[in-house]
Parts: structure tokens; sequence; C-alpha cells
């Protein structure tokens, strides 16, 4: 069985000069304390989608991630706790023969079987997945995915589908007396967190996400529009996406940010994982210090996710 998750997440007050200066109130979300095998916003988007896998009876999940993917580790504890079978479709056919890294080996632990992919035919697999979003099984683009490896529910890159962003959408309830001043903030990957978000925030709260790839103007924005679309059946626009801060690209950390991480760390005693939470942090220091908000504004920083433990 599942763990249970720790609901509803601690929510800590973060004094510090940078946006004590600005006139701006800065507090974290603390997903990364959500649950100990499947954690942060990885839990959020997971459960509504594991639930749906058993209501319709399936017995295999297939995904897709990256040689350090957070999510295929999440889906492959989920599962195997599940008693479901998990296959995880790897961006690099050159990994098949190398020593796997720390994180594939703790999905391979849990029992999910890898299949490493050229970079184009990832592209083209991954895009099936994401396009279906919700079709019936044997249905929509994933039908091809499932003619090749069985049937299974199909889960997208990152996790961010329609039922990920719903799950998602319950942060803002966690969070008391929203309202004018507030603008909730988190980092994005995929879309599915800052959609969920932005759903769920009462009137006059924002939602800003800071993004942790290069080149992802107008396509990141045209992702939580379809998810909202396919999610709530309509789009809101109380959100946007800076771009600015990226660090150089998806998985890049420069020492700049690294020293602002440890430097948090230092100051706060609270873990900061480098590849999302780093650069949403640094990305609200930096707005603060250039008077991007209005003094008196709070900022609600979603702590997405744990530092990589190697």
């Amino acid at each position: 069985m599942l763990e249970p998750a720790l609901l509803p997440t601690p929510l800590v007050d973060c004094t510090d000069g940078v946006f004590a200066r600005a006139g701006v109130e800065l507090r974290l979300k603390r997903d990364d304390l959500l649950h100990p095998s499947v954690p942060g916003n990885k839990w959020r988007k997971l459960a509504p989608n594991l639930a749906a896998a058993v209501e319709q009876g399936h017995t295999r999940l297939l995904t897709f991630g990256g040689a350090y993917s957070t999510h295929l580790r999440a889906v492959a504890a989920a599962a195997a706790a599940l008693g479901l079978e998990s296959v995880g479709l790897v961006r690099g056919e050159e990994l098949a023969d190398r020593p796997r890294n720390w994180s594939l080996r703790a999905a391979e632990r849990s029992g999910m079987r890898l299949e490493f992919l050229t970079r184009a035919a990832y592209r083209e697999a991954a895009g099936r997945a994401g396009a279906e979003d919700g079709a019936e099984d044997g249905a929509g683009d994933a039908a091809e995915l499932r003619r090749r490896w069985g049937r299974c529910l199909v889960l997208p890159e990152g996790g961010s589908n329609a039922l990920a962003a719903i799950g998602a959408a319950a942060i803002p309830a966690e969070l008391p007396d929203l309202g004018g001043r507030d603008v909730v903030c988190c980092p994005v990957g995929t879309g599915g967190t800052l959609a969920g978000i932005a759903a769920g925030l009462p009137p006059g709260a924002r939602a800003l996400g800071v993004a942790v790839l290069r080149g992802g103007e107008g396509y990141l924005e045209a992702e939580v529009a379809r998810l909202h679309r396919a999610g709530f059946g309509r789009e809101f626009d109380n959100w946007r996406i800076d771009h600015a801060h990226h660090g150089g690209g998806y998985g890049k950390v420069p020492s700049e940010l690294a020293a602002h991480a440890e430097e948090f760390e230092r100051r706060h005693g609270i873990p900061v994982e480098r590849r999302y939470v780093a650069k949403l942090l640094a990305a609200l220091a930096d707005l603060a210090q250039a008077g991007a908000f209005e003094r008196g504004t709070r900022l609600t920083a979603v702590v997405t996710g744990l530092p990589d433990p190697e």
C-alpha cells in the first residue's frame, strides 16, 4: 500500500532581508515534505492518475523521463506500492549499455522496466502521450504506444495532464486568507503544477511560474492553457511565466545559482533542490530587488521537491 501523504503540508514564514527591503513577504509551502517516496508536486499530480488507473482496472503504467527524472522514480515507487507494473521510456538510447546512475537504479529497484529510446523516437512517443490527455484505452494518439507496450495507463512526461492539474489545484486551498496581495509561485517544467495552482486560486490572487527550461516562451504558456481547457473547461488569466531565470536550460545549475541556493540553505536551514526550486527562489529574489512586486505583496513559494541524494 502507498503510505499516506502529509496533508496539508507545512506553511513556513521566511524572513529574508532581500524581500523585507522590497516590502515583500515570503513564505514557503513545504511540499517537499509531502511524501517519503512520491515527493512534492509528483504526489499531487500522480494521486488522481493512480486513482483513475485502479478504477479503470489497469495493471501497468507507462511514462517518460530523462536520466535523472524524479517523475520516473515517483511513478516506479507508486506503482510498486499499488501492485502495478511500470514501464519507463528513457530519453537517450546511449544510456542502455552504461552503468545505471543513482536515479535510474532507484526506478529499477522499484520494479520499473526501462526502455531507452533515441531522442527522435522519444520526442515522437512523448508527443503521442501528451496529445491524448484523457482518451479512453486504445483511442487517441497513445494507441500506438499501447500496441507496442500493451494495455496500460499512459502518463505524459512530467505527469502533467488534466488530472494532474486538478490534483495541483488543491494547493491554494491549503493557503489561508488568499486575496489580492497574494502571488503563489512555483517552478515550471511541464506546466501541470502551475495550471492547477492558477485554477485553484480565489479571485484577486495570482500565480507566477518560473520556467526551468530554455526556449519555452510561448510553448509553456500554450501547455498551461491546454491543461486548463482539458481539466477545467476554461482558461484563466491570473497567471504568468517568467522565462529569465532558467539558468541556461533544463538541468543546468550555474555556479551563481548553486551559491544562491547554498546561502539560502545556510540562512534558513531548509534544503534547496537545485534544478527547480533553486531557480524559483533566485527568480523571486531578483524580481523583488528589481521592484517587480508591489510593496505589501505576499509571495508563497511552493517547494516542489527534495534535493537529489547524490
